[in-house]
């Protein structure tokens, strides 16, 4: 069984979302006439899926935002060319979200750009990091501060995929999902607050169809916004934030850091009348009984800093994203110069105890592995 969603892409060709399994589906996606694969994965991809990646050539990259850097860049760049790809070659990046965003950033500047596809081995990644063609890098802590617009053919999303993750690293995942449901479709929202984790985690229809709930929201905007000029800016709820604390704060992972991102611009909203307090509660409570952050552990201070360098930032303001209702936000041009009367206000602001989530001390991005049966 799969799923298909299409994405038309600005030069009317069609990239592929395919919700199915890998066994199935992988050698039919590939463009017809294909004379080489490469794959580009992590370490522990690598080691949980042999059969399958040493079946095609293959460049194994680090784990962590220290991969997604020009110094990292640049080894992959050599490694292709040692091993004599050219544009007629297809590039394949199987991990997470780093995997995918380093292998869509070389894909699209070697040789001036060459076809890729991902098969993305986490729930943040199926739902989230491999959608819409954002391929971004690092440079001096500051997240994809560099990075292109460029649609892959195709992204395979296999559940299967996700059955090794570690509870830490799907509850990651989970922040995207809720994010999705905020941002444009309440019923997946409602899907996630009425099961437990452990429920959502076990039950496989479930959780399939909170995948593609999730990137049915993703691609209905990519598709009218490819290039993040409009309505694709709702798609960061949070992640101004994120990207704020994971720079002031390494030991939370993305997904922890855009949870903990939801939750301050909730409150902020609920302070500047744009959100309901029974709404906003309600999004904390979800967030918290996924075992997710809904605090900081920065000085808001501190993340204001970070803001102001945010690559949303255009000249003296910055786009954020808040949340009007379930299923509803508004993306608002903000002048950085008022951030600490918004932002300062909702941290001093007392907050309703919530169910408390414990966040370990490290954050490892750690992939999913194809079953015995999927292992080609």
């Amino acid at each position: 069984m799969k799923d298909i969603i299409n994405i038309v892409c600005d030069e009317g060709a069609t990239s592929r979302v395919v919700i199915g399994s890998v066994e199935e589906n992988f050698e039919s996606l590939l463009p017809g006439g294909t004379p080489r694969i490469i794959i580009v994965t992590d370490a522990k991809v690598h080691a949980n899926n042999l059969a399958f990646v040493n079946a095609h050539e293959h460049i194994v990259i680090g784990q962590g935002e220290s991969s997604k850097t020009f110094v990292k860049l640049e080894e992959v760049y050599r490694q292709l060319l040692h091993m004599g790809a050219d544009r007629s070659t297809f590039i394949v990046g199987m991990g997470g979200g780093i995997v995918t965003d380093v292998t869509g950033f070389v894909a699209s500047t070697y040789m001036r750009g060459v076809r890729f596809g991902f098969l993305p081995t986490t729930l943040l990644a199926q739902v989230d990091a491999s959608i819409g063609g954002k391929n971004g890098v690092n440079l001096d802590g500051y997240k994809n501060i560099i990075g292109v617009f460029n649609q892959p053919e195709f992204v395979l999303c296999d559940p299967e995929l996700l059955s090794s993750l570690p509870d830490r690293e799907f509850r990651a995942g989970l922040a995207e999902v809720i994010k999705a449901g905020i941002i444009g479709d309440a019923e997946l929202f409602s899907m996630v607050e009425r099961h437990s984790f452990e429920e959502i985690r076990s039950d496989a229809p479930l959780l399939r169809e909170l995948i593609i709930r999730s990137i049915r929201v993703k691609t209905a905007i990519v598709e009218h916004d490819q290039r993040e000029r409009g309505e694709r800016r709702k798609l960061n709820l949070g992640h101004t934030f994120a990207h704020a604390i994971e720079k002031s704060f390494t030991n939370l992972s993305h997904g922890e850091a855009v949870a903990a991102g939801m939750a301050i611009v909730c409150d902020a909203a609920v302070r500047a009348g744009k959100l309901d307090e029974a709404t906003a509660d309600r999004i904390r409570n979800v967030i918290s009984c996924m075992g997710l952050p809904t605090e900081f552990p920065v000085e808001m201070k501190q993340l204001l800093i970070a803001i102001r360098a945010d690559k949303k930032r255009e000249g003296n303001g910055i786009y954020l994203v808040f949340p009007r209702a379930i299923g509803e936000c508004s993306v608002e041009m903000v002048n950085t110069d008022s951030l600490e009367d918004i932002f300062l206000d909702a941290a001093k602001a007392p907050q309703k105890p919530a169910p408390q989530s414990a966040v370990p001390e490290e954050a490892p991005e750690v992939p999913g592995s194809l079953s015995a049966s999927e292992a080609l």
